[in-house]
């Protein structure tokens, strides 16, 4: 197998382009899982850690916060510059493992590898993110919701790399929670959910709620925000918008739970959740 070590993006797209069936290798920390329990047989693997454009965060004019995907967990945990919303991304980053595997991993790498319950895509989906992505053909942008597109398959297409995250700025004010069950800490999510929301006096005046680990992609379920929308966030609506998004989910049976287990605890976790959005809106 070759290892390959460009320095800039153009190199790298080159060079997936003449080595078929190569990986790019961002943190390793999925990547290598998989290569071990030979779930992949990469014919190259070409390391991004050489690309300095591709690591770091940096507030925007415009008040967006772009991330490159070589950006650690630990470095977007400890970076402070998340306004309102945006914080979402800092505290899925924090439920990501355990210390080592913060240091390691990176948020590229997870969104490119597309797990379904993995704690960045709910996040980044909530908060209407946009993946720049680059190839020989040139740039992308692609939505958040659009750009997990199946079980562990993302909208890149062949020899084609992720070169940034953008989150957008939106209301300063905004409270986000992200909140998920795990078998233990430190796992992937067996369900999870993000809320970004506002309150105007005693009532929501904006919310969007996205669920991980329910389906092959992130949830998002507009009708359930418009039933929470306008109301004190009262137990009543908040099931009646549970009942809504556990109708769209499609969750699996797998090692973490059944699909039956996974739409039981669902409305809880969007109970408890939601209840701690509006909790930290009150004393903020």
């Amino acid at each position: 197998m070759n290892y390959l070590k460009p320095t800039t993006v153009e190199e790298a797209v080159k060079l997936l382009a003449a080595n078929a069936d190569a990986r790019c290798l961002a943190g390793g920390a999925s990547l290598v899982a998989m290569m071990n329990a030979e779930l992949v047989e990469p014919s190259a693997l070409i390391s991004l850690k050489n690309i300095k454009e591709l690591d770091g965060i940096n507030v925007e004019d415009d008040g967006s916060v772009s991330i490159g995907p070589m950006t650690k967990h630990k470095a977007v945990v400890n970076f402070d510059g998340f306004l309102g919303g945006q914080d979402i991304v800092r505290i899925a980053a924090r439920h990501i493992g355990h210390p080592p595997i913060r240091s390691m991993g990176t948020i590229g790498g997870s969104i490119a590898n597309a797990d379904p319950a993995a704690d960045y895509p709910t996040a980044l989906t909530a908060v209407d993110a946009i993946i720049k992505t680059f190839s020989s053909k040139g740039e992308r942008l692609i939505p958040a919701g659009k750009f997990f597109i199946d079980f562990m398959e993302t909208a890149l297409e062949p020899g084609e790399i992720v070169r940034s995250i953008t989150i957008p700025a939106g209301p300063a004010d905004a409270i986000a929670v992200y909140d998920k069950l795990a078998r233990v800490d430190g796992d992937f999510a067996t369900v999870s959910v993000a809320v970004v929301l506002t309150m105007d006096g005693s009532n929501c005046s904006f919310l969007k709620m996205v669920i991980g680990g329910c389906d092959a992609t992130p949830v998002h379920v507009t009708e359930a925000d418009d039933k929470l929308i306008g109301t004190d966030l009262n137990d009543t609506a908040i099931a009646k918008a549970a009942a809504i998004v556990a109708e769209a989910c499609d969750p699996m049976d797998d090692v973490r739970a059944s699909a039956q287990y996974r739409l039981k605890v669902l409305p809880r976790l969007i109970n408890r959740t939601i209840d701690t959005a509006r909790q930290k809106w009150e004393v903020r």
